[in-house]
């Protein structure tokens, strides 16, 4: 779902700008576009699974660390073998990736520094609960209690600092146009 709010906020952002790209939010509002998240779930089971529809699709997998990295581009090359359908892996870790951490500075008074393979979130959550007084140390936290900062922590980077990014932000951080591609591949299925 994190993906989704990231999605629908950037397409807002991008097609202010290029009224070219789609504003997915507003096409799912229209109903000509359905999203389907799967959570994190069996990569490979969702390569096939929306076949028989035989409806345009296009697939977002995030590229994570491997060993799952080689097993999201499985099934990227399942999907992409079906007519009508295109599977991409981002080329960062996951979506927080290309959020600019002005934009992240902006939503939430912190900086944080990362690269292409950081999980932002955990970073991000680690800054946040570092500001808190009397806490104690995060190592010292236990795993589950960070797994849940860091969770909290990925939901508002996807709404609160999406909502934050700009065209010139996401081209310092997308210096490829990853994210106009597959907005325009989406474009393209829409229209076939």
């Amino acid at each position: 779902m994190n993906d989704i709010e990231f999605l629908r906020r950037i397409s807002l952002m991008l097609h202010a700008d290029d009224s070219r790209l789609p504003n997915l939010a507003e096409m799912e509002r229209q109903e000509e576009l359905i999203f389907v998240p799967f959570g994190g779930g069996h990569v490979r089971a969702w390569a096939e699974r929306l076949g028989p529809l035989a409806r345009p699709e296009f697939h977002l997998y995030d590229h994570e660390l491997p060993p799952e990295t080689e097993l999201r581009r499985k099934a990227a090359n399942a999907v992409n073998e079906r007519p009508r359908c295109q599977a991409v892996l981002t080329q960062k870790r996951c979506l927080e990736n290309y959020l600019h951490p002005d934009a992240i500075f902006a939503a939430s008074g912190i900086h944080i520094k990362f690269d292409d393979f950081d999980c932002v979130a955990e970073l991000t959550a680690r800054e946040l609960y570092r500001k808190r007084p009397g806490e104690i140390a995060w190592q010292l936290q236990a795993r589950r209690s960070q797994s849940r900062m860091a969770n909290r922590s990925k939901r508002w980077l996807n709404t609160k600092a999406a909502r934050q990014m700009t065209p010139a932000m996401l081209g310092e951080q997308d210096r490829g146009a990853e994210i106009i591609s597959w907005m325009l591949a989406i474009n393209e299925l829409l229209a076939s």
